[in-house]
Parts: structure tokens; C-alpha cells; sequence
């Protein structure tokens, strides 16, 4: 019998989580009962985790830890207590470890049965666009084709931001509406919560200062990370796709070439929102700018992943300061104007 450990890595988050609520399902039909913890490795001991996996209720017959930032679990004397617990661990009590990334620390990899580990990768547009359709077919409603490239544009590309983000449309219209791109713009464009698309869309604003669009950003960053379901990583991933289709733009408009709706379209600029962004964001950044700001982008990420978490909200600050008032430029400390 397969140890009962689990690794769940990768940032399709809607499929991942699916799947951590069917080991948990399976807990339940086996036991008729278990406590469910969520836990996040920056703000939980490891011991403290063996301690409730090893703690048995007279009550409660089984006992389930998710453990997400799983990435962050390096430590020889952490993976030791894990290693240590599964050599005597009962079927009753389930860890399941879950991360944003693609893989986790080696020893702590290799404590996983193979067949009890999975990488949930992320879905491409024409995926994510079969998906979406399914959804709202599934749940009485048809849509539009530039509603779909509307939503896709305006929410994070996995299935667990397009679920919460499309049921605002159940609240909304009756079963058998048509969902249409004026719909999204209503529903979605005025009434979305800020991410790192978000994020980019206001640090790209031509008529406003860089110190407002400075100001703005750091707002909007704080409002972010207070979600736990935004990692560092995902923020950066966010603002790294944003930045890579601006330099897309920057070539596809390269010597004042004019292109149609349909020639922007199948360059993946579908609808009218996404094509004004990224021309006003055309006048904030240049070309040679934009891979100077994603030089900046993987730096951070690279700290980051070898600092923790320790520092994320400052560094993620410092290269917010760096894309709108430095336009790219790394600094070693904030310079005062």
C-alpha cells in the first residue's frame, strides 16, 4: 500500500484542487469522518503538522493536512520528521503536499510514492477556451466567441480563477442567456479583483505620472497578497505573461505596420479592451525596455525563490519601483526622487 503522502504540484490550480478534494472525499468514504486542516509552510511548524497527523480524536476517526507552499519545506530536519512519521503513519491520517511550482526540494520528492504524485500544468488558450465553453454549457448558458478571448484576457489563465469569475455571471442573467463580450465588460471589467493583470493595466496608464502609477501599483499589490490564493510566484508569472505579449505588440506594430482586427486576433489581441491596453501600454514602455523589465521580473523571482518569504512583499515592491520609475533598471535600495 502506497504511503499516505501526496504531491500536488503546478499552477493549474482549478484541476489541482479537484484533486486534493477527491483524496479527501476518498478519506471520508473509507473512515465516514475526518478533520480537514490547511496549512501554509511560511506560517506553520513542521512538528506542529506530525503533531496533528499523529494526534488520534476519539471522535474523529481520520485526519487530513494540506499543506501548501510545499516548495518551501527545504530544511534536513523538516523532511527528516516527515520521513520519520511515514515509516509508522496509519491510512487514517493523510498529508497532502501542494505547491505553485513545478517541483519541490529532492529529499522531500523522494519521500512520494511515484504513482501518488502528479504535476497539474498549465492549460494553453485553446484548452482553456473548450473549458470555458463547457463550463457555461454545463451550467444553462451559452457564450459568445470574443466573450470567451474577453474573459481569458481579463482573469488568471487557470480553471479555479475562470470558475470564481464565471459565476458571477449565474447571479447575474437567467439560465439560456448568451453570454456576450458587452456582459464581461459589465460583469468582469468593472467588478474584478485585482491580480497581476490588474496590476499591469494600472502601472500602464500614459496620462498618469510614474509617481501615481507607482502609488496606484503598491496599492493594488497590497490588496493581492492579502489573498492567500496569489503566491509571489504567480504575481510574477502574471506580470511576466503581461509584459512578453507587449513586446509581441511592440514587434507585430514594428515600423508603423497597420494591422486589422483579424490579423490582431489571430496574434491574440481578440478584443477591443485588450488591444487599447496594450496600445497605451505601448506608449509607457519601449521594445528594449520591456525585456529589460522581464530581466527584472525573473531577478526577483530568482530571490525570491532562494529567500522565502521572508522579504517577498519588499521585493516585489522594489520591482514595482523599478518597471515604472526605472523603467527596468535594477537598484540595489529605493531612490528618492
Amino acid at each position: 500500500m502506497a504511503a499516505p503522502i501526496y504531491l500536488y504540484t503546478g499552477p493549474e490550480i482549478g484541476s489541482r484542487n479537484e484533486q486534493v478534494d477527491s483524496i479527501k472525499n476518498s478519506l471520508v468514504k473509507k473512515f465516514g469522518e475526518a478533520d480537514n486542516y490547511l496549512l501554509y509552510a511560511s506560517d506553520s511548524k513542521i512538528e506542529d503538522i506530525i503533531a496533528k497527523l499523529q494526534t488520534e480524536s476519539l471522535f474523529v476517526p481520520a485526519t487530513c493536512v494540506v499543506l501548501r507552499e510545499a516548495e518551501l519545506v527545504k530544511k534536513k530536519d523538516e523532511i527528516e520528521l516527515i520521513a520519520s512519521w511515514l515509516k509508522s503513519a496509519k491510512d487514517s491520517s493523510v498529508l497532502i503536499l501542494v505547491s505553485d511550482e513545478i517541483s519541490v526540494d529532492s529529499k522531500l520528492d523522494k519521500l512520494v510514492p511515484k504513482e501518488n504524485k502528479q504535476i497539474f500544468w498549465a492549460m494553453d488558450e485553446s484548452r482553456l477556451s473548450s473549458w470555458l465553453q463547457g463550463y457555461f454549457r454545463k451550467n444553462g448558458y451559452s457564450v459568445e466567441p470574443e466573450a470567451v478571448d474577453s474573459i481569458l484576457e481579463l482573469t488568471e489563465n487557470n480553471t479555479e480563477a475562470l470558475r470564481t469569475e464565471c459565476n458571477r455571471f449565474f447571479l447575474c442573467f437567467p439560465k439560456e442567456h448568451t453570454i456576450t463580450e458587452s456582459d464581461v465588460e459589465q460583469i468582469l471589467a468593472h467588478n474584478r479583483e485585482e491580480s497581476a493583470f490588474s496590476l499591469f493595466d494600472s502601472m500602464a496608464n500614459p496620462s498618469e505620472s510614474p509617481g501615481a502609477r507607482l502609488e496606484a501599483a503598491l496599492s493594488i499589490l497590497q490588496k493581492i497578497l492579502l489573498t492567500k490564493n496569489n503566491s509571489p510566484v504567480m504575481i510574477l508569472a502574471g506580470l511576466a505573461s503581461c509584459f512578453r505579449r507587449l513586446e509581441l505588440w511592440h514587434s507585430i506594430h514594428a515600423g508603423g505596420a497597420y494591422l486589422d482586427d483579424f490579423a490582431l486576433k489571430t496574434k491574440g489581441f481578440s478584443s477591443k479592451s485588450s488591444r487599447n491596453q496594450y496600445s497605451r501600454a505601448s506608449r509607457v514602455w519601449s521594445f528594449g525596455q520591456c525585456a529589460a523589465i522581464l530581466a527584472s521580473i525573473a531577478g526577483t523571482d530568482s530571490e525570491i525563490r532562494s529567500t522565502g518569504q521572508t522579504m517577498q512583499e519588499n521585493q516585489l515592491s522594489l520591482l514595482l519601483y523599478e518597471i515604472i520609475m526605472k523603467n527596468g533598471g535594477r537598484c540595489a535600495k529605493y531612490e528618492a526622487e
